[in-house]
């Protein structure tokens, strides 16, 4: 599964000869040895450039390299500006590129040092450089894996109503219970408002318990108690749900791989078409297949 075309769009060389086409090869392409390396000698710089902006946001290292930090940076911000001007000049056309994802990012690699001019502060920004990283995930081509993540990526989208319905009764529940834990507990025992009580329900149902807002009523913990029971539950619809649909996958996947070998048989008494290749049984409910018609 390729990624959508507003996040990977396709772009074309301004120029098929000279070193415009081959630097567009380079920068573009992800198949050839320098090609390869130009995406490692990338991916190299932009994890040194944010491990440079982590260890500068530590103010004890701040204090004592804080000059050196800030003369790295710009070393990467002009490094960037270039490769992203670069970029701009070897596509056919700019704009698109500029208004692109990865376009926007980046930009935005090298647009927090220039306004850190401007801003203090702003250069902590930098971090942002983490996502150009996604650029480079091609080159490592993990042929046995594409299948598995397209599959996921299926999986994930077969099952989006289902989980979206899921999601909008978890949060029904998180306000139900959020009202009621506020009119049991009430502000004195840090139950100051309903939202406040909504993230209390969240980070009940997630059994994580920060403990920060307790219940102090035995009603009210009673009702914690079913709040915690009710977050195991949840976690468990999910994945079931998830789980159901790469099964599904798999067996839609098997049957494309034995292609002509053998035709899916539908099951005569439940209708379930989905089975194993050269299965005897439905996979549903048992039925001998090719009996009950």
């Amino acid at each position: 599964m390729s990624m959508p075309d507003w996040m990977e769009p396709r772009f074309r060389p301004c120029t098929n000869e000279g070193w415009r086409a081959r630097w567009f090869r380079i920068i573009f392409h992800h198949h050839e040895p320098d090609e390869r390396r130009f995406d490692l000698i990338l991916l190299g710089v932009i994890v040194v450039s944010v491990i440079v902006a982590l260890l500068d946001s530590v103010a004890l290292l701040h204090i004592h390299y804080g000059h050196i930090f800030y003369a790295i940076e710009w070393v990467f911000t002009i490094a960037f500006t270039i490769e992203y001007l670069l970029r701009l000049s070897l596509v056919r056309r700019p704009l698109r590129y500029a208004l692109s994802f990865y376009g926007l990012i980046d930009l935005l690699a090298a647009l927090p040092t220039y306004i850190s001019l401007f801003i203090v502060g702003a250069d902590h920004l930098l971090v942002i450089r983490v996502l150009r990283i996604l650029r480079v995930f091609r080159i490592l081509e993990m042929v046995e894996y594409s299948n598995e993540g397209s599959e996921l990526m299926r999986a994930l989208h077969a099952s989006r109503r289902k989980i979206g319905m899921f999601v909008l009764f978890v949060l029904l529940i998180t306000v139900i219970f959020g009202a009621v834990m506020y009119l049991i507990e009430g502000p004195e025992h840090g139950f100051s408002s309903i939202p406040h009580a909504m993230y209390w329900a969240i980070v009940t149902m997630a059994t994580v318990g920060f403990g920060d807002i307790t219940p102090q009523t035995p009603l009210g913990q009673f009702i914690t108690s079913i709040m915690i029971l009710i977050g195991y539950g949840i976690i468990a619809v999910p994945t079931g749900i998830f789980g159901a649909q790469l099964v599904q996958a798999g067996i839609k996947r098997r049957e494309e791989k034995a292609g002509s070998e053998e035709a899916a048989v539908s099951c005569g008494r439940c209708g379930e078409g989905h089975h194993f290749a050269g299965a005897r049984f439905c996979q549903r409910c048992g039925e001998r297949l090719g009996e009950g018609r």
